[in-house]
């Protein structure tokens, strides 16, 4: 059974199947470059989540001697995969179409099945993005201080999970793409703008883009080693308070979405501590949160 945030993928994964089959249908029916890109953008998101599929996958293979800690980091490499291959070729080839349509725009037909097809795509991805904001409140919930709200942003610095940020940000650009290419549907087909067609496909190439960045920037540190969010770094030096011998440092990183490592250097190096001391020691570290794996002592 998958965990909850491989959970959100799947979910993602199975809506923009049918919502790109539907949009491409809706695009050969209509002519509409806006509904075209919107068909881009599904099977570009669509690709994204089994290329997350696949990094899950490879990220849970055990632990070996080139790899000590396991493999957790992967998926933090193939949700940097997704951003560059798919997600900035996705809003390149949208802005190609967009620049096309402008050069020579034409009235969309079969305007109902269109915006029938976007509404039945809004219904859809919008109900991908409620199943992923469940989970996203249950890792704010576990983090956050008691009535404080979080961004999304914190959100994506607490969590490091690219399962639920990655497909947030797609389905949370989905929506939008859709009421940007309603926008410049009904203006071709109800006002004679022509060129409005085209103008969405770009907006929506400018939108995948600007997603494919924010996604990027958010892995990047990963990929670089990060530290665990200072929510948590402040629970462990709570933890540690009073410890003897007092620990003079702590160093995290994370392996992984649900794997840490914390590595302890004590003031009193050359102190004695009894093995039933140390395995306490691990067990309280382990209580702040149960992403941390691995526990070290250093001289």
């Amino acid at each position: 059974m998958p965990d909850g945030s491989v959970r959100v993928v799947y979910a993602a994964l199975a809506g923009n199947i049918l919502v790109a089959v539907s949009k491409y249908a809706a695009a050969a029916l209509s002519g509409s470059s806006a509904m075209l890109t919107e068909a881009i953008h599904s099977t570009a998101d669509s690709a994204n989540q089994i290329l997350l599929l696949i990094g899950n996958r490879r990220s849970k293979a055990p632990a070996d001697q080139t790899h000590n800690f396991g493999y957790g980091a992967e998926i933090y490499f193939w949700t940097s995969i997704v951003a560059v291959l798919v997600l900035l070729v996705g809003g390149v080839l949208s802005l190609a179409q967009g620049l096309q349509q402008i050069r020579s725009p034409r009235l969309i037909e079969s305007l109902s099945v269109t915006v029938g097809v976007l509404a039945l795509s809004a219904l859809i991805e919008g109900g991908s993005f409620l199943v992923g904001q469940r989970e996203v409140r249950k890792v704010v919930r576990r983090h956050r201080p008691t009535g404080k709200a979080i961004g999304f942003w914190e959100f994506i610095k607490q969590s490091k999970d690219p399962n639920l940020y990655e497909s947030q940000l797609e389905d949370g650009a989905a929506l939008v793409g859709i009421g940007i290419a309603l926008a410049g549907i009904l203006a071709n087909a109800l006002l004679g703008w022509l060129w409005a067609d085209g103008a969405a496909s770009c907006a929506i190439g400018v939108l995948l883009i600007a997603n494919a960045l924010i996604i990027l920037s958010a892995t990047r540190s990963l990929v670089a080693g990060e530290s665990v969010a200072a929510i948590i770094r402040t629970k462990l030096l709570g933890e540690l308070a009073g410890q003897s011998p007092r620990v003079t440092k702590v160093e995290t990183l994370h392996l992984g979405p649900k794997s840490i490592l914390v590595a302890l250097t004590f003031a009193d190096r050359t102190a004695a501590i009894a093995d039933p001391d140390l395995d306490k020691l691990v067990h309280r570290i382990r209580t702040v949160d149960d992403r941390i794996k691995h526990v070290l002592f250093r001289s």
